[in-house]
C-alpha cells in the first residue's frame, strides 16, 4: 500500500513540476505576443512637414515621473521575472511571485489605462491662459491626461518649464508641437480669423495615431472633470464624428441666423471653442459638400472650402466647420450650452437653462473677458484658478473667497446669477475630496 502511495505522490510531484513549467512558458509567450511594451507613438508628424517634420518637442515621456505613475524607482521593469523566494531576490527587484506577476503583466497589457487626449493651440499672449486651462483640467479630472500643445516656438520653453514642474502629480503626459500648416497655403491659413486658430482643422491629419480628442480654446476653464465630457464619446451614434455646443440659445441675439453669408449648422450655428472629436471616423468619412458632386475626405475638403468662402466668412475656422456640418448634419452630436458657457449666455439675461439647473460645466471666456472689467464674474473664476496651487488645502479653500468676489459682481447681468458659476464647481470640489487620495 505504501508503495502505491509513493508512486501516486511521485506522479503528483511530477505533474506539479510540469504545471510550473507550462506556466513559465505561457508567461513568456504572453509577453512576446503583447509586444513587450513600447507601442505606437502618441502623435504623428504632419505629412506636409519637410523631411518628415518636427516631432513633439516634449514627447509623451518628457514629463519625467508623470510618465510612470506609481512605480518605485528601485523596482526593475515588470519584464523581469524571478522564481527565487522573496529573500533571495536582488535588492533592486520587487518581491513578487512569478505566476502572479505574469498574470498581472498580461492583464496590464491587454487592459491599458485609458488616457484622455486634450489639445490646445497657443499663439501670441496666450501662455498664461493656456496654463490656467491645463491646471483646471488637472485639478478635477480622474483618468490620466495626454496634453497635445501646439504653440509658437518662442513659447515652448515656458510651457516645458511649467509642465515639468507639475510632474509630481503623475497624472499627465504632454507633447509640444510647432504650428504647422500645408506649405503651399501656410500664410493664408495662419492669418485666418486669429493667429494659429485654424490649426485645429488639421489635428486629425497631424495626430494620426490618436483615436479621439478634445480640442479647447485657450480661454476655457474646466469646472468639472474632463472625464465627464470625454464620456460623451460613448453617446455618439454610428454616424456622428464630432460634438459641439450651439453658438446661441436665443435666436433673437444669434449671429449666424442674422448676419452669416454662408451656410451654418442648425438654427443658430455651433461654437467650436470646445470640440470633442472621434478623429478615426473623421479621417475615414467622405463629406457631402456644395463644391462637387463627389464626396471629399477631411484632408481634401478644407482648402477648396476656404477658396470658395474666404470672402464670406467672419469667424474663420469656426465658419468652415459650420459649413461642413450644414451639409453633413448627421455627423454632429450637439451637447448643451453648459459645456461651453460664454458671456452671451448671461450678458443680456440668462438664456442657458441647463446651466441654471445644474451649473456651468465648462466656462469659455471669449472676447477677452478674463482680462478686462466688462464681465467681472468670468474674471473672478479665472483669477481664482490661476492663483490656485495643487495643494489639497489650497484647493479645498478655493470656494469661499471666490464666492465673496462673485458677490461683488451683482451689478452686472452675469453677476446677478453668480450662483450658477459656482454650483457645479462646489460639487466638483466635494467629489474630489471624497475620492481616494490616489485618484485626486
Amino acid at each position: 500500500m505504501r508503495r502505491y502511495l509513493r508512486i501516486v505522490g511521485l506522479c503528483l510531484a511530477c505533474g506539479f513540476c510540469s504545471l510550473l513549467y507550462a506556466f513559465s512558458q505561457l508567461a513568456v509567450s504572453l509577453e512576446e505576443g503583447a509586444g513587450g511594451g513600447g507601442g505606437k507613438p502618441q502623435a504623428g508628424a504632419a505629412s506636409w512637414l519637410a523631411g518628415g517634420g518636427r516631432g513633439a518637442a516634449g514627447g509623451a515621456d518628457s514629463a519625467g515621473p508623470a510618465a510612470h505613475p506609481g512605480r518605485s524607482d528601485r523596482c526593475k521593469d515588470f519584464s523581469l521575472c524571478y522564481w527565487n523566494p522573496y529573500w533571495m531576490l536582488p535588492s533592486d527587484v520587487c518581491g513578487m511571485n512569478c505566476l502572479w506577476e505574469a498574470a498581472l503583466r498580461y492583464n496590464l497589457k491587454i487592459q491599458p489605462v485609458e488616457r484622455m487626449h486634450l489639445a490646445v493651440v497657443a499663439c501670441g499672449e496666450r501662455l498664461e491662459e493656456t496654463i490656467t486651462m491645463l491646471k483646471s483640467a488637472l485639478i478635477f479630472s480622474i483618468k490620466p491626461l495626454q496634453f497635445h500643445i501646439f504653440a509658437e516656438d518662442q513659447l515652448h520653453d515656458s510651457f516645458k518649464g511649467t509642465l515639468d514642474s507639475w510632474s509630481f502629480l503623475q497624472t499627465f503626459n504632454y507633447s509640444l508641437y510647432p504650428i504647422t500648416f500645408p506649405s503651399e497655403n501656410a500664410v493664408e491659413w495662419k492669418k485666418l480669423f486669429k493667429p494659429c486658430a485654424s490649426q485645429r482643422l488639421f489635428l486629425p491629419l497631424i495626430l494620426k495615431e490618436v483615436d479621439s480628442l478634445l480640442y479647447v480654446d485657450t480661454d476655457i476653464l474646466f469646472l468639472r472633470p474632463v472625464d465627464d465630457i470625454w464620456s460623451l464619446l460613448k453617446k455618439f451614434n454610428s454616424t456622428q464624428i464630432a460634438a459641439m455646443a450651439p453658438e446661441h440659445e436665443e435666436p433673437r441675439i444669434g449671429w449666424y441666423n442674422r448676419f452669416a453669408r454662408h451656410p451654418y449648422y442648425g438654427k443658430t450655428g455651433v461654437n467650436s471653442g470646445v470640440m470633442l472629436m472621434n478623429m478615426t471616423r473623421m479621417r475615414r468619412k467622405y463629406f457631402k459638400n456644395d463644391m462637387t458632386t463627389v464626396r471629399l475626405r477631411w484632408g481634401d475638403i478644407l482648402m477648396p472650402l476656404l477658396k470658395k468662402y474666404k470672402l464670406n466668412i467672419t469667424w474663420g475656422d469656426q465658419d468652415l466647420l459650420n459649413i461642413i456640418f450644414f451639409h453633413n448634419p448627421e455627423s454632429l452630436f450637439v451637447f448643451p450650452c453648459q459645456w461651453n458657457y460664454r458671456p452671451d449666455h448671461c450678458i443680456y439675461g440668462s438664456n442657458c437653462q441647463e446651466a441654471e439647473e445644474e451649473g456651468i460645466f465648462i466656462l469659455h471666456g471669449n472676447r477677452g473677458v478674463y482680462h478686462d472689467d466688462k464681465q467681472p464674474a468670468f474674471r473672478a473664476i479665472y483669477e481664482a484658478l490661476r492663483n490656485c496651487s495643487f495643494e489639497d488645502d489650497n484647493i479645498r479653500s478655493l470656494l469661499k473667497p471666490l464666492e465673496l468676489e462673485l458677490q461683488k459682481t451683482v451689478h452686472t447681468y452675469c453677476g446677478k446669477i453668480y450662483k450658477v458659476f459656482i454650483k457645479q464647481l462646489a460639487k466638483s470640489l466635494r467629489d474630489r475630496f471624497h475620492r481616494p487620495p490616489k485618484e485626486r
